[in-house]
């Protein structure tokens, strides 16, 4: 018999070598290669019905031939609605035919309840195939019948060898396939346990080709480690069209649903949703949903306006500055990157003349929401000012604006949009950069420009 062979892949980037070592040469992270039995080739291998990870059999989505680039069909590509419009906004407009679709996300953040809803609607009048690894078929029916959804004409397969799922889909022909999830799947040439490196990248490759070959809408549902992170190796992320991360914990009833990666639509975008006893239900106004305040103005609270994908969100930042009795002050930011608040705490300090080095500052984005961008800055300055000083901001007040280490006050993307969102639900001051000041004075809208922070702390 032949000897067994085997290889240590990086889980970080996929990189495969010969023999272990501590350092990946192509990620230069540490400890991140794993081993691997390699299955003996077959008969075959490499074209359409051989190795899974083959790409020659991609006939739907590829072509062999050379053809002019000016010659390629530009017509729009037909999408389906997944029934849910945050859905269909963080997709680009809906599922396209052929896509595979990552969704991942903790435990109990409401993955398969999504696609459960998702399925159970559009299986109405779409043909639907529902594989789920994790759980039996009854787990499956009695949240169904929980949620109080239409189980009629909904396949279900519980199952685990991509195999057989492979050979259930070619009799059934499904416009959607959802595996649920991609960590439980196995193929019986891998030797591997399921859930390992080559496992997951083979199942993936595998049916990424089913769904490429027969035009169907693959939607995978993925585990992510402790750090926010999909699990597996990092190449399953190139070989999706899109990765969707469903944000939220056990304690908050809304979830936000992230595009991390979209080939048919815009990165960043992102799509609220409550989860109530009838399952997940979308938020049409998450703004109305974030900016759910107290009648008393206290300090430190300040309402930002953040760009996410394709439209403007208003959500509520809050500061507490509070002297320290600690030798290093604590520097804590929930929603926000840390070490953006310690550098902007470092531009109050020299441009602003307020010091802040014996205080502990403590941050949070009400709401659960992570910004992302660096248009909060000039709120977070103020919201941490107006906590130092004691005194409570202005209700009416909404600030955008990037802060440089000079002092300038920078102009953001989309500053007009983000101005008419704040007057539409009622904001009448608005402290912003100047180069974002509209031309037109808006109808109950008082605006600031400001150059510098010297100039928008004078402005409070």
């Amino acid at each position: 018999m032949a000897k067994a062979k085997s290889a240590f892949v990086c889980t970080e980037c996929g990189a495969e070598y010969r023999k272990w070592q501590g350092q990946c040469g192509s990620c230069q992270e540490w400890n991140t290669l794993t081993e691997v039995r390699l299955a003996p080739a077959r008969p075959g291998a490499g074209s359409a019905s051989g190795s899974p990870s083959g790409r020659a059999g991609y006939s739907g989505a590829l072509s062999r031939e050379v053809v002019d680039l000016a010659s390629v069909d530009l017509s729009e590509v037909p999408r389906m609605s997944s029934t849910f419009g945050e859905f269909d906004r963080v997709l680009g407009g809906g599922l396209v035919p052929g896509s595979a679709v990552l969704l991942g996300g903790h435990p109990g953040a409401g993955k398969s309840t999504l696609l459960l809803q998702t399925a159970c609607k559009l299986a109405q009048q779409r043909r639907i195939l529902y594989v789920t690894g994790e759980e039996s078929l009854s787990q499956v029916a009695m949240r169904a019948h929980r949620l109080q959804l239409p189980t009629q004409g909904l396949k279900m397969l519980a199952e685990t060898s991509i195999e057989t799922i492979l050979a259930v889909a070619e009799r059934e022909k499904p416009e959607i396939l959802v595996i649920d999830s991609i960590q439980t799947m196995h193929l019986e040439d891998v030797s591997s346990a399921p859930g390992g490196v080559a496992q997951v990248r083979e199942s993936a490759a595998a049916l990424t080709r089913f769904a490429k070959q027969s035009n169907t809408v693959l939607l995978l549902v993925g585990h992510v480690t402790k750090d926010g992170s999909l699990a597996g190796p990092k190449v399953l992320e190139h070989m999706i069209d899109a990765s969707l991360l469903l944000e939220g914990g056990a304690d908050s009833r809304f979830r936000t649903l992230r595009g991390q990666k979209n080939r048919f639509g815009a990165v960043n975008e992102l799509g609220v949703f409550a989860m109530l006893e009838q399952g997940l239900k979308e938020v049409k106004n998450p703004s109305a949903i974030f900016l759910s305040r107290n009648e008393e103005q206290a300090p430190g609270s300040l309402v930002m306006v953040v760009w996410e994908g394709t439209r403007p969100i208003l959500v509520e930042v809050q500061a507490l500055v509070d002297e320290s009795a600690l030798g290093n002050p604590r520097r804590v930011a929930v929603g926000l990157d840390p070490n953006r608040l310690a550098m902007l705490l470092a531009v109050l300090n020299r441009h602003g003349g307020l010091f802040t080095g014996d205080q502990d500052v403590f941050l949070n984005v009400v709401g659960g929401v992570k910004v992302l961008e660096t248009s909060a800055d000039l709120a977070v300055l103020l919201a941490v000012v107006s906590s130092l000083q004691n005194r409570a901001l202005p209700k009416e007040l909404v600030v955008f604006g990037e802060v440089g280490l000079s002092g300038e006050i920078r102009p953001v993307p989309s500053g007009q949009e983000r101005i008419a969102e704040a007057a539409k639900h009622g904001f009448q001051r608005a402290i912003v950069p100047r180069a974002n000041a509209p031309k037109q004075a808006l109808p109950g809208m008082e605006v600031i420009p400001v150059d510098k922070l010297s100039d928008a702390l004078e402005a409070l």
